[in-house]
């Protein structure tokens, strides 16, 4: 594969089986229901991406009439997966979705998805039937990962009362990059980074508010203390969120790069596109304003190409 072009790493897949939930018992939409490979190698060229590393927006969760159903589709999903990607040398990589029916299912996925399969990496929402990062359903599932070290792709969600906070409008407006800020300030307030230190996540959409937010989430390091808070210090906030990749769905322009570039560096941020969530004509927009972001060459092909390269060995 030629190092060029973009690595976008935030793309959606609704193929296979998820082509089959959306059809049959969840939410879809025309930009959903129309996912084919060759609609998104189609997009790829229009854009010139070299390879999309896929991803599901949500968590599969069983259900009162099959308990089974979570585990039995993150299975398929990530054959898929694997299936697409040896279809397509080159073009596509995949982080692998876990089911959200506790630690030992969790841990039989990642296992299986990148001991069997090979994917890239793990999609985890920002949270899980309302467990965040901290939390102690998530401990060894992230025990896991930090050993690991392997690359953690974090898609926000609803959280509670999505739908009265969003206050009628389409929850991915504000909500969505709120749970994701939510979620490692939680992350940073019961000190999963001291338990886990080589956790690498992927934050999509610039982290959302976490860059603007970073200064104040560093001022109440002693005073916003939970009762089962681990005590930290404004330079552990600081070199935590330097340590985390951001991508640019939603985010190429400069109102939202140029914060997350004060609290990391060129080398952590990742091209990515959110399709078919975000639409072409979004996509292109994303792109524009990253590319007239006022950035070098150097830096700008470190963003759409070279840092996803680097972190994922299927490219580099």
């Amino acid at each position: 594969m030629a190092a060029a072009g973009r690595i976008d790493v935030h793309a959606h897949y609704f193929g296979g089986a998820v082509a089959d939930l959306i059809a049959g018992r969840g939410p879809g939409g025309p930009d959903r229901d129309r996912w084919t490979a060759d609609t998104a190698l189609d997009v790829m060229a229009e854009f010139d991406i070299t390879a999309q590393i896929l991803s599901l927006p949500f968590t599969p969760m069983a259900t009162p009439d099959d308990p089974g159903f979570a585990t039995r589709f993150a299975r398929q999903v990530n054959e898929d997966y694997a299936e697409l990607i040896a279809t397509h040398p080159g073009r596509f990589g995949a982080f692998a979705v876990l089911p959200g029916t506790g630690a030992d299912d969790m841990l039989d996925e990642i296992g299986y998805a990148l001991d069997t399969l090979h994917l890239d990496g793990i999609a985890l929402n920002s949270n899980i039937g309302g467990h965040y990062l901290g939390s102690e359903f998530m401990e060894p599932v992230l025990a896991e990962l930090n050993r690991r070290r392997t690359p953690v792709f974090i898609h926000p969600t609803d959280c509670a009362h999505a739908a009265e906070l969003a206050l009628g409008r389409p929850r991915s407006v504000i909500e969505f990059p709120f749970d994701t800020a939510r979620n490692i300030v939680n992350a940073l307030y019961t000190g999963v980074f001291h338990r886990h230190p080589n956790l690498v996540l992927i934050l999509p959409h610039c982290g959302g508010p976490l860059p603007s937010l970073s200064w104040r989430i560093s001022e109440h390091t002693t005073v916003a203390i939970g009762p089962d808070d681990t005590p930290i210090t404004p330079q552990h906030v600081a070199d935590m969120l330097a340590r985390l990749y951001y991508d640019t769905a939603m985010a190429g322009a400069p109102v939202s790069l140029l914060p997350t570039l004060q609290i990391t560096d060129i080398s952590h941020v990742l091209f990515g596109t959110d399709w078919p969530a975000a639409p072409e004509p979004t996509v292109a927009r994303t792109i524009d304003q990253l590319v007239h972001a006022g950035l070098t060459a150097d830096e700008l092909h470190a963003i759409e190409y070279g840092n996803t390269a680097k972190l994922l060995s299927r490219f580099g």
